[in-house]
């Protein structure tokens, strides 16, 4: 029968021996380097400082728009005939004045001769009785003939002065009509096209214009905005209520992008709209590249108030609660 004897030191070097080998694995699996190297301090977080001060804050309202011309006026006859030529270009720049059309002036010439010479006739007559009014009283003077005879040629020389007066208007009126087959443009804009052709006949009055000039430098812009957010701002404690006079504006695009020119509040119509409740507001805005035209959708930044003192903070700064309201 065997008998184990214990070895002294054994269990000493079984312990060393083993730490070693754990050793050798952690160095292995690279848990040592990890100890043998500290992990990298990270880098500070950038910190923007701010200092907020009290300012005064313009208060504005986005209203929508239409563009509308400043200048509309609708080109028409005012004597009948033939359209016999069409002196300007369509899309061009006119001016008041300007020709734009012709129309056959034959039978207005004619009128204009025919009332001359109803003036030159009414003048011989004139001149007749005036002579006769002073023989006859020449012939009062000697007592040669009667007071009657006097009245009846002071009435004849009066008669024929009237006469000439209405000749003479006449010969105006058929000169007007004569001026009138030339038509010309009534405001400085741009023209249309031609809606008459050469070779139509038009006539003095009818329905139809035959071209629309529009004035767009500058346009104007006219704006809706609600009776009930109207009654806020006016009735608003907080803020200062700009003046008319003071309410320079600014206009978005339809395509999103500002214009770049800057408009003023000229006019504010005194009445709510029955139907839609809201009140029409005008604007007027420079064009001097012709950008803005008729009829354009447009968005306006309208200055209502000022707000004195206030103090703003950037959005980045202001953290807030569970409820989305600012706590710091």
């Amino acid at each position: 029968m065997r008998r184990s004897v214990p070895v002294p030191g054994a269990g000493l070097a079984g312990a060393l021996l083993g730490a070693v080998v754990m050793l050798a694995a952690m160095l292995g699996s690279g848990v040592g380097a990890a100890w043998a190297q500290a992990a990298p301090t990270p880098p500070p977080t950038p910190v923007t400082v701010v200092t907020l001060k009290a300012q005064d804050l313009t208060l504005t309202s986005t209203l929508p728009g239409r563009v509308v011309a400043s200048g509309v006026a609708e080109v028409r006859p005012q004597v009948d005939g033939i359209i016999v030529e069409r002196l300007y270009e369509e899309g061009a720049h006119v001016k008041v004045g300007d020709l734009l059309y012709r129309i056959d002036s034959a039978t207005y010439e004619a009128q204009v001769a025919a009332a001359e010479a109803q003036v030159a006739q009414a003048q011989a007559r004139l001149t007749s009785a005036e002579k006769d009014a002073d023989r006859v009283r020449a012939l009062v003077d000697r007592r040669a003939t009667s007071q009657q005879a006097l009245d009846d040629a002071v009435a004849e020389r009066d008669a024929a002065d009237a006469g000439l007066k209405v000749a003479q208007a006449e010969l105006l009126a058929a000169q007007i009509d004569l001026d009138r087959t030339t038509i010309r443009a009534p405001l400085s804009g741009i023209i249309g096209r031609s809606l008459t052709t050469q070779g139509s006949l038009v006539t003095a009055g009818q329905a139809a214009p035959l071209a629309i000039i529009r004035t767009i430098d500058p346009v104007l812009v006219d704006v809706t905005q609600s009776a009930a957010e109207i009654i806020a701002w006016r009735r608003g404690a907080t803020a200062e209520r700009l003046a008319d006079a003071q309410q320079t504006v600014t206009l978005t695009l339809a395509d999103g992008k500002p214009y770049e020119e800057t408009g003023l509040l000229t006019a504010a119509e005194p009445y709510v709209h029955e139907q839609t409740g809201v009140v029409t507001l005008r604007l007027e805005f420079p064009n001097p590249t012709e950008l803005l035209l008729p009829g354009m959708y447009v968005q306006v930044e309208l200055p209502q108030a000022v707000a004195r003192n206030v103090i703003l903070a950037p959005q980045e700064g202001v953290m807030r609660d569970h409820r989305g309201r600012p706590i710091a």
